[in-house]
Protein backbone atom coordinates (compact mmCIF):
# COMPACT_ATOMS: atom_id res chain seq x y z
CA UNK A 1 0.00 0.00 0.00
CA UNK A 2 1.16 3.51 -0.90
CA UNK A 3 -0.33 6.42 1.56
CA UNK A 4 1.86 9.60 -0.99
CA UNK A 5 -0.95 11.27 -1.79
CA UNK A 6 -1.55 12.18 -5.54
CA UNK A 7 -1.49 15.77 -6.71
CA UNK A 8 -5.53 15.85 -6.01
CA UNK A 9 -5.62 14.55 -2.86
CA UNK A 10 -2.08 17.29 -2.30
CA UNK A 11 -4.95 20.38 -3.54
CA UNK A 12 -8.13 18.88 -1.53
CA UNK A 13 -5.88 18.95 1.76
CA UNK A 14 -4.52 22.57 1.37
CA UNK A 15 -7.90 23.70 0.68
CA UNK A 16 -8.92 22.19 3.19
CA UNK A 17 -6.33 24.30 5.35
CA UNK A 18 -7.63 26.70 4.01
CA UNK A 19 -10.77 26.52 4.95
CA UNK A 20 -9.89 25.54 8.52
CA UNK A 21 -7.82 28.48 8.95
CA UNK A 22 -10.56 30.54 7.58
CA UNK A 23 -12.94 29.50 10.70
CA UNK A 24 -10.23 29.67 13.33
CA UNK A 25 -10.10 29.01 16.86
CA UNK A 26 -11.78 32.73 17.39
CA UNK A 27 -14.48 32.03 15.33
CA UNK A 28 -15.70 28.35 16.85
CA UNK A 29 -14.96 30.13 20.39
CA UNK A 30 -17.21 32.53 19.86
CA UNK A 31 -20.03 30.32 18.12
CA UNK A 32 -19.52 27.56 21.37
CA UNK A 33 -20.14 30.49 23.88
CA UNK A 34 -22.94 32.14 22.59
CA UNK A 35 -24.91 28.80 21.27
CA UNK A 36 -24.40 29.73 17.75
CA UNK A 37 -25.32 27.68 14.74
CA UNK A 38 -21.99 28.13 12.13
CA UNK A 39 -23.89 29.15 9.30
CA UNK A 40 -20.99 30.75 7.40
CA UNK A 41 -19.19 27.72 7.57
CA UNK A 42 -21.35 25.53 6.23
CA UNK A 43 -21.93 27.68 3.50
CA UNK A 44 -17.85 27.99 2.99
CA UNK A 45 -18.19 24.23 2.78
CA UNK A 46 -20.84 23.71 0.22
CA UNK A 47 -18.98 27.15 -1.90
CA UNK A 48 -16.00 24.27 -1.93
CA UNK A 49 -17.74 21.75 -3.06
CA UNK A 50 -17.07 19.20 0.20
CA UNK A 51 -20.30 17.94 0.21
CA UNK A 52 -20.26 17.03 -3.82
CA UNK A 53 -17.00 14.43 -2.25
CA UNK A 54 -18.24 10.89 -3.24
CA UNK A 55 -21.52 11.70 -4.66
CA UNK A 56 -22.88 10.84 -8.66
CA UNK A 57 -21.89 13.04 -10.62
CA UNK A 58 -25.17 13.07 -12.67
CA UNK A 59 -26.76 14.82 -9.48
CA UNK A 60 -23.82 17.31 -9.05
CA UNK A 61 -21.19 15.30 -7.24
CA UNK A 62 -17.14 15.11 -7.49
CA UNK A 63 -16.13 11.39 -7.88
CA UNK A 64 -14.05 10.88 -4.69
CA UNK A 65 -13.35 7.77 -1.44
CA UNK A 66 -13.65 7.75 1.80
CA UNK A 67 -9.96 8.66 1.61
CA UNK A 68 -10.41 11.85 -0.13
CA UNK A 69 -13.75 12.76 2.35
CA UNK A 70 -11.04 11.35 5.68
CA UNK A 71 -7.81 13.39 3.99
CA UNK A 72 -10.35 16.93 3.94
CA UNK A 73 -12.09 16.17 7.30
CA UNK A 74 -8.61 15.67 9.49
CA UNK A 75 -7.01 18.90 7.72
CA UNK A 76 -10.42 21.01 7.95
CA UNK A 77 -9.91 20.25 11.89
CA UNK A 78 -6.01 20.55 12.07
CA UNK A 79 -6.45 23.67 9.83
CA UNK A 80 -7.79 25.66 12.94
CA UNK A 81 -11.26 24.53 13.35
CA UNK A 82 -11.31 22.25 15.68
CA UNK A 83 -13.86 19.88 16.44
CA UNK A 84 -16.62 21.60 14.41
CA UNK A 85 -16.11 20.10 10.88
CA UNK A 86 -15.55 16.51 12.52
CA UNK A 87 -19.67 16.65 13.54
CA UNK A 88 -20.45 19.51 10.89
CA UNK A 89 -19.19 17.41 7.75
CA UNK A 90 -20.60 14.27 9.38
CA UNK A 91 -23.79 15.11 9.19
CA UNK A 92 -23.83 17.06 5.43
CA UNK A 93 -22.37 13.23 4.51
CA UNK A 94 -24.47 10.67 6.68
CA UNK A 95 -28.16 11.17 5.04
CA UNK A 96 -26.44 12.22 1.37
CA UNK A 97 -24.87 8.69 1.26
CA UNK A 98 -27.62 6.68 2.52
CA UNK A 99 -29.47 8.43 -0.08
CA UNK A 100 -26.74 7.88 -2.78
CA UNK A 101 -26.89 3.93 -1.68
CA UNK A 102 -29.95 2.80 -1.08
CA UNK A 103 -33.13 5.70 -2.20
CA UNK A 104 -34.67 5.29 -5.40
CA UNK A 105 -34.05 7.57 -8.47
CA UNK A 106 -36.81 10.11 -7.67
CA UNK A 107 -35.39 10.66 -4.32
CA UNK A 108 -31.78 10.68 -5.69
CA UNK A 109 -33.04 13.77 -7.92
CA UNK A 110 -35.24 15.19 -5.42
CA UNK A 111 -32.45 15.55 -2.60
CA UNK A 112 -29.02 15.13 -3.91
CA UNK A 113 -28.48 18.00 -6.22
CA UNK A 114 -29.02 20.70 -3.41
CA UNK A 115 -27.13 18.27 -0.80
CA UNK A 116 -23.78 18.67 -3.36
CA UNK A 117 -24.50 22.24 -2.94
CA UNK A 118 -24.60 22.48 0.76
CA UNK A 119 -28.00 23.32 0.44
CA UNK A 120 -29.96 21.41 1.90
CA UNK A 121 -29.05 19.28 4.89
CA UNK A 122 -30.17 15.99 6.11
CA UNK A 123 -30.82 15.14 9.88
CA UNK A 124 -30.92 11.22 11.34
CA UNK A 125 -32.82 10.17 13.69
CA UNK A 126 -31.58 6.60 14.87
CA UNK A 127 -30.62 6.67 19.11
CA UNK A 128 -33.49 6.14 21.97
CA UNK A 129 -33.93 6.52 25.15
CA UNK A 130 -34.53 2.77 25.25
CA UNK A 131 -31.90 1.65 22.75
CA UNK A 132 -28.54 3.51 22.47
CA UNK A 133 -26.01 1.65 21.17
CA UNK A 134 -28.82 -1.72 20.81
CA UNK A 135 -30.10 -0.19 17.66
CA UNK A 136 -32.28 -3.10 17.46
CA UNK A 137 -34.29 -2.52 20.34
CA UNK A 138 -35.84 0.65 19.04
CA UNK A 139 -39.30 1.11 19.11
CA UNK A 140 -40.27 3.86 17.31
CA UNK A 141 -42.92 2.45 14.52
CA UNK A 142 -44.53 2.64 11.59
CA UNK A 143 -48.00 1.74 10.59
CA UNK A 144 -48.74 1.33 7.30
CA UNK A 145 -52.27 2.72 6.33
CA UNK A 146 -52.98 2.27 3.34
CA UNK A 147 -50.96 4.54 0.41
CA UNK A 148 -48.99 6.34 3.64
CA UNK A 149 -47.36 5.28 6.38
CA UNK A 150 -48.00 6.90 10.47
CA UNK A 151 -45.01 6.81 12.42
CA UNK A 152 -45.23 6.86 16.27
CA UNK A 153 -41.97 7.07 18.54
CA UNK A 154 -38.80 9.44 20.06
CA UNK A 155 -35.87 9.75 19.45
CA UNK A 156 -32.72 11.90 21.13
CA UNK A 157 -29.11 13.20 20.36
CA UNK A 158 -30.55 14.36 16.79
CA UNK A 159 -28.58 17.04 15.89
CA UNK A 160 -29.09 20.15 13.57
CA UNK A 161 -33.03 18.78 12.86
CA UNK A 162 -34.02 22.31 13.40
CA UNK A 163 -31.73 23.29 10.90
CA UNK A 164 -32.37 20.41 8.82
CA UNK A 165 -34.54 20.02 5.51
CA UNK A 166 -35.17 16.47 6.03
CA UNK A 167 -34.13 13.83 8.33
CA UNK A 168 -33.53 9.90 7.70
CA UNK A 169 -35.38 8.44 10.03
CA UNK A 170 -34.71 4.51 11.57
CA UNK A 171 -38.34 2.99 12.76
CA UNK A 172 -39.83 -0.64 12.57
CA UNK A 173 -42.16 -1.28 10.62
CA UNK A 174 -42.30 -5.04 12.22
CA UNK A 175 -42.73 -4.91 16.24
CA UNK A 176 -39.27 -6.32 17.98
CA UNK A 177 -41.98 -8.95 19.47
CA UNK A 178 -43.22 -10.20 16.10
CA UNK A 179 -40.04 -9.95 14.32
CA UNK A 180 -38.91 -14.02 13.25
CA UNK A 181 -35.19 -11.98 14.19
CA UNK A 182 -34.33 -8.96 16.35
CA UNK A 183 -32.76 -7.45 13.04
CA UNK A 184 -35.75 -7.87 11.00
CA UNK A 185 -38.27 -5.37 10.51
CA UNK A 186 -36.33 -1.85 11.02
CA UNK A 187 -36.78 0.34 7.88
CA UNK A 188 -35.40 4.01 6.75
CA UNK A 189 -37.93 7.00 6.11
CA UNK A 190 -36.64 10.59 4.12
CA UNK A 191 -39.15 12.73 5.71
CA UNK A 192 -39.28 15.90 4.83
CA UNK A 193 -38.97 18.91 7.50
CA UNK A 194 -40.66 21.13 8.99
CA UNK A 195 -43.56 18.45 9.76
CA UNK A 196 -46.12 18.96 12.47
CA UNK A 197 -46.36 16.01 13.94
CA UNK A 198 -42.40 16.17 14.56
CA UNK A 199 -41.34 18.07 17.94
CA UNK A 200 -38.15 18.70 19.65
CA UNK A 201 -36.25 20.09 22.42
CA UNK A 202 -33.02 20.95 22.77
CA UNK A 203 -30.14 18.65 24.91
CA UNK A 204 -28.09 20.88 26.92
CA UNK A 205 -24.56 19.55 26.41
CA UNK A 206 -20.65 19.56 27.53
CA UNK A 207 -19.47 20.72 24.35
CA UNK A 208 -20.24 21.40 20.58
CA UNK A 209 -22.84 24.20 22.24
CA UNK A 210 -22.72 25.79 18.24
CA UNK A 211 -24.57 22.39 17.10
CA UNK A 212 -28.15 21.76 18.83
CA UNK A 213 -29.10 17.87 19.82
CA UNK A 214 -31.99 17.75 20.38
CA UNK A 215 -35.09 15.32 21.87
CA UNK A 216 -37.33 14.05 18.99
CA UNK A 217 -41.11 13.55 19.65
CA UNK A 218 -43.11 11.69 16.53
CA UNK A 219 -46.68 12.02 17.04
CA UNK A 220 -49.14 9.93 14.40
CA UNK A 221 -46.06 11.55 11.85
CA UNK A 222 -48.17 10.43 8.21
CA UNK A 223 -45.77 9.95 5.33
CA UNK A 224 -46.44 8.43 2.11
CA UNK A 225 -45.23 5.26 1.09
CA UNK A 226 -43.13 7.03 -1.86
CA UNK A 227 -40.60 8.06 1.59
CA UNK A 228 -39.84 4.64 2.30
CA UNK A 229 -35.68 4.51 1.18
CA UNK A 230 -35.44 0.74 0.47
CA UNK A 231 -37.03 -1.86 0.51
CA UNK A 232 -39.78 -2.61 3.76
CA UNK A 233 -37.66 -4.35 6.45
CA UNK A 234 -34.20 -3.62 5.04
CA UNK A 235 -32.90 -0.88 7.39
CA UNK A 236 -30.76 -2.64 9.82
CA UNK A 237 -28.23 -4.08 6.43
CA UNK A 238 -28.52 -0.51 5.06
CA UNK A 239 -26.94 0.79 8.23
CA UNK A 240 -24.44 -1.38 8.28
CA UNK A 241 -23.05 -0.02 5.75
CA UNK A 242 -22.74 3.63 7.32
CA UNK A 243 -20.82 2.58 10.26
CA UNK A 244 -17.52 1.74 8.37
CA UNK A 245 -17.20 4.64 7.30
CA UNK A 246 -18.63 6.43 10.14
CA UNK A 247 -15.66 5.43 12.42
CA UNK A 248 -13.06 6.45 9.74
CA UNK A 249 -14.34 10.29 9.88
CA UNK A 250 -15.04 10.64 13.41
CA UNK A 251 -11.01 9.50 13.73
CA UNK A 252 -10.01 11.38 11.30
CA UNK A 253 -11.77 14.29 12.51
CA UNK A 254 -10.18 13.26 16.14
CA UNK A 255 -6.97 13.15 14.26
CA UNK A 256 -6.81 16.30 13.03
CA UNK A 257 -8.11 17.73 16.27
CA UNK A 258 -5.22 16.45 18.34
CA UNK A 259 -2.87 17.91 15.58
CA UNK A 260 -4.36 21.51 16.07
CA UNK A 261 -3.71 20.79 19.83
CA UNK A 262 -0.25 19.73 20.04
CA UNK A 263 0.68 22.41 17.14
CA UNK A 264 -1.28 25.12 19.80
CA UNK A 265 0.85 23.68 22.77
CA UNK A 266 4.26 23.57 20.75
CA UNK A 267 3.69 27.56 20.11
CA UNK A 268 2.95 27.87 23.79
CA UNK A 269 5.61 26.26 25.39
CA UNK A 270 8.36 27.91 22.96
CA UNK A 271 6.82 31.51 23.32
CA UNK A 272 5.73 30.85 27.23
CA UNK A 273 9.42 32.29 29.35
CA UNK A 274 9.41 31.06 32.77
CA UNK A 275 12.48 31.75 35.25
CA UNK A 276 14.29 32.89 32.24
CA UNK A 277 14.01 30.47 29.75
CA UNK A 278 11.08 28.80 27.53
CA UNK A 279 8.70 26.24 29.48
CA UNK A 280 9.59 24.03 26.27
CA UNK A 281 12.74 23.45 26.72
CA UNK A 282 11.87 21.25 30.04
CA UNK A 283 11.30 17.34 29.76
CA UNK A 284 8.48 17.55 31.36
CA UNK A 285 6.25 19.49 29.04
CA UNK A 286 8.00 18.10 25.94
CA UNK A 287 7.62 14.31 26.75
CA UNK A 288 4.00 14.19 27.06
CA UNK A 289 3.43 16.30 23.64
CA UNK A 290 6.16 14.34 21.86
CA UNK A 291 4.39 11.33 23.47
CA UNK A 292 0.49 12.16 22.54
CA UNK A 293 2.15 13.33 18.74
CA UNK A 294 3.79 9.81 18.49
CA UNK A 295 0.49 8.37 19.17
CA UNK A 296 -1.67 10.63 16.55
CA UNK A 297 0.67 9.77 13.71
CA UNK A 298 0.37 6.26 14.54
CA UNK A 299 -3.21 6.10 14.43
CA UNK A 300 -3.49 8.24 11.24
CA UNK A 301 -1.48 5.33 9.46
CA UNK A 302 -4.24 2.97 10.95
CA UNK A 303 -6.77 5.87 9.80
CA UNK A 304 -5.52 5.60 6.36
CA UNK A 305 -5.23 1.96 6.07
CA UNK A 306 -9.02 1.49 7.07
CA UNK A 307 -9.70 3.95 3.90
CA UNK A 308 -7.90 2.20 1.56
CA UNK A 309 -9.07 -0.78 2.41
CA UNK A 310 -12.53 0.60 2.20
CA UNK A 311 -11.75 2.36 -1.27
CA UNK A 312 -10.15 -1.01 -2.38
CA UNK A 313 -13.31 -3.33 -1.74
CA UNK A 314 -11.94 -5.63 0.91
CA UNK A 315 -14.95 -7.61 2.60
CA UNK A 316 -17.30 -5.50 5.80
CA UNK A 317 -16.12 -7.41 8.30
CA UNK A 318 -12.12 -6.56 7.24
CA UNK A 319 -12.94 -2.97 6.86
CA UNK A 320 -14.62 -3.51 10.18
CA UNK A 321 -11.51 -4.86 11.85
CA UNK A 322 -9.11 -1.79 11.21
CA UNK A 323 -12.19 1.31 11.16
CA UNK A 324 -12.68 0.40 14.75
CA UNK A 325 -9.03 -0.28 15.94
CA UNK A 326 -8.73 3.64 14.14
CA UNK A 327 -11.40 5.07 15.87
CA UNK A 328 -10.22 3.47 19.09
CA UNK A 329 -6.60 4.87 18.08
CA UNK A 330 -7.64 8.00 17.52
CA UNK A 331 -9.92 9.18 19.71
CA UNK A 332 -7.49 8.49 22.97
CA UNK A 333 -4.38 9.70 20.96
CA UNK A 334 -6.50 12.99 20.66
CA UNK A 335 -7.97 13.09 23.88
CA UNK A 336 -4.58 12.59 25.55
CA UNK A 337 -2.90 15.13 23.29
CA UNK A 338 -5.59 17.63 24.33
CA UNK A 339 -4.72 16.75 28.03
CA UNK A 340 -1.40 17.52 27.28
CA UNK A 341 -1.75 20.74 25.41
CA UNK A 342 -4.19 21.69 28.36
CA UNK A 343 -1.43 20.72 31.20
CA UNK A 344 1.16 22.82 29.21
CA UNK A 345 -1.01 25.95 28.95
CA UNK A 346 -0.72 25.76 33.12
CA UNK A 347 -3.87 27.90 34.73
CA UNK A 348 -4.18 29.24 30.96
CA UNK A 349 -5.56 25.88 29.32
CA UNK A 350 -8.42 26.19 31.44
CA UNK A 351 -9.33 29.88 30.15
CA UNK A 352 -11.52 29.73 26.80
CA UNK A 353 -9.37 32.50 25.46
CA UNK A 354 -6.96 29.66 25.04
CA UNK A 355 -9.26 27.37 23.27
CA UNK A 356 -7.60 23.72 24.43
CA UNK A 357 -10.33 23.10 27.19
CA UNK A 358 -12.55 23.65 24.09
CA UNK A 359 -10.88 21.10 21.85
CA UNK A 360 -10.96 18.34 24.55
CA UNK A 361 -14.76 18.80 25.43
CA UNK A 362 -15.08 17.67 21.84
CA UNK A 363 -12.63 14.95 21.89
CA UNK A 364 -14.46 13.51 24.51
CA UNK A 365 -17.92 13.10 22.67
CA UNK A 366 -15.61 11.08 20.42
CA UNK A 367 -15.35 8.22 23.37
CA UNK A 368 -19.24 7.90 23.11
CA UNK A 369 -20.56 8.59 19.24
CA UNK A 370 -21.45 7.44 17.12
CA UNK A 371 -19.78 4.64 18.95
CA UNK A 372 -18.43 4.27 22.23
CA UNK A 373 -14.63 3.12 22.55
CA UNK A 374 -16.05 0.06 24.75
CA UNK A 375 -18.19 -1.45 21.56
CA UNK A 376 -15.12 -0.79 18.99
CA UNK A 377 -13.45 -3.13 21.40
CA UNK A 378 -16.01 -5.12 21.34
CA UNK A 379 -15.54 -5.56 17.92
CA UNK A 380 -11.68 -6.53 17.75
CA UNK A 381 -12.54 -8.90 20.89
CA UNK A 382 -15.10 -11.16 18.70
CA UNK A 383 -14.31 -10.67 15.22
CA UNK A 384 -10.70 -10.43 15.20
CA UNK A 385 -9.27 -12.23 18.09
CA UNK A 386 -11.96 -14.90 18.06
CA UNK A 387 -13.02 -14.37 21.52
CA UNK A 388 -17.01 -14.98 22.50
CA UNK A 389 -19.28 -12.42 22.42
CA UNK A 390 -19.19 -10.12 25.39
CA UNK A 391 -22.56 -8.45 24.81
Amino acid sequence: MDFALNDEQKLLVETSLSVGADFGPDYWREKDDNHDYPVEFFEAMGKHGFYSLGLPEEYGGTPAGITEIALAMEALCRGGAGGGPALGYLFGTLGANIIKSHGDAAQKAAYLPEMALGQKMCAFGLSEPDAGTNTLNIKTYARRDGDDYVINGAKWYSTNIERSDAIVLVARTTKLEDAERRSDGISLFLIDLPNSGITYTPIEKHGFRYYQSNSVFLDDVRVPATSLIGREGGGFGQLLGTLNPERILVASGAIGVGRLAIKTAVEYANDRNVFGQPIGGHQAVQHPLAAAYSKLESAWDTVKRAAWLHDGGASPVEVGAVSNMAKYLAVEAAIEACSAAVQTHGGNGYAREYHVERWLRECQLFRLAPVTQQMTLNFIGEHVLGMPRSY
